[in-house]
């Protein structure tokens, strides 16, 4: 298939490109910068330049597809809830293209999605949208879609990692450089799941090749990982004191984090290991904690 794959030199993106060239795919990647662009001639792909404001652009890219894959996602947190809108958007101006086709559009969202109750495993024959992540617009304005007749499926992220970025884990480093302290809230019992990101990209070339509408696929490797254990491995890359703290020192130690810091967001993929036959084999969260190397971080 010949895929526009908005993202492409992101994060994930990055290690979706190959997966799918391997496979035998042509990929359109879209790219912000000529840097980016230059990284994906290079590696055997076609570059697309646009920008998640420029709707057009992204709806011509998608027009010169047979199957579209969205990783592509403003992480500025300090504006999520303006930047979930803006996928939103986005979704939308992707679905007016494939509207009326079979042509298949994966798109990206939460694991948090996926749980009927705050503190439940989250699933993927669940959607919950009432939950208070923000990411909520991406999913609603899929199941719009879908619901509109274009052939839409998601992939809900964990915490997506390797040795340099780890979803979250990422600004929870840099708050707690800023801060001179690792910090958990309360007993830091509650679970974060996690995906090292060869094996997320792995499952976005495994969703887009089987193109089921309606489908949810959690890319989950590890059902949860506790935040105290996260904390501990990063007080000791870190060198820094790691502390528990209660509801009100969250809110000022964490900052905009502090809306994820207490949530319990444990996953399980079973369904998506069955649909798929997507066997995750990359180090775990704690591992490539550990292998990080602190001093590059803070560079």
């Amino acid at each position: 298939m010949r895929i526009f794959l908005t993202g492409a030199t992101g994060f994930i993106g990055s290690r979706i490109v190959p997966q799918l060239l391997a496979a035998g795919h042509q990929v359109l990647g879209m790219t912000r910068s000529d840097s980016g662009a230059a990284w994906l001639r290079e590696n055997g792909a076609e570059a697309h330049r646009a920008t998640l404001e420029d709707v057009d652009s992204i709806r011509a890219g998608a027009a010169n597809a047979e199957a579209v894959i969205h990783t592509a996602f403003d992480h500025d947190f300090s504006n999520f809830v303006a930047n979930c809108e803006k996928d939103r958007r986005v979704i939308a101006a992707l679905g007016s293209v494939l509207k009326g086709s079979n042509r298949p559009l994966l798109i990206t969202s939460g694991t948090g999605l996926g749980q009927a109750n705050h503190g439940e495993l989250a699933r993927e024959d669940v959607v919950n949208f009432a939950h208070p992540n923000p990411r909520v617009a991406s999913e609603q304005e899929g199941q719009a879609q879908l619901d509109a007749g274009v052939n839409v499926s998601v992939v809900r992220l964990p915490q997506v990692h390797d040795t340099k970025k780890q979803g979250l884990i990422t600004p929870f480093i840099e708050i707690s450089r800023e801060k001179g302290l690792v910090g958990y809230l309360g007993d830091g019992s509650n679970r974060w799941p996690a995906a090292h990101v060869d094996d997320v990209a792995l499952l976005y070339r495994l969703a887009v090749e089987r193109a089921e509408a309606g489908a949810r696929y959690n890319a989950v490797a590890e059902e949860g990982v506790a935040v105290r254990e996260i904390a501990d491995v990063l007080g000791a890359g870190l060198n820094l004191p790691v502390k528990s703290l209660t509801p009100e020192e969250a809110q000022a130690h964490f900052g905009w984090l502090g809306m994820f810091a207490g949530l319990d967001l444990s996953a399980s993929s079973q369904l998506t290991r069955e649909r798929l036959g997507w066997n995750p084999v990359g180090p775990s969260l704690l591992e490539d904690l550990r292998h990080m190397d602190y001093a590059a971080v803070a560079a």
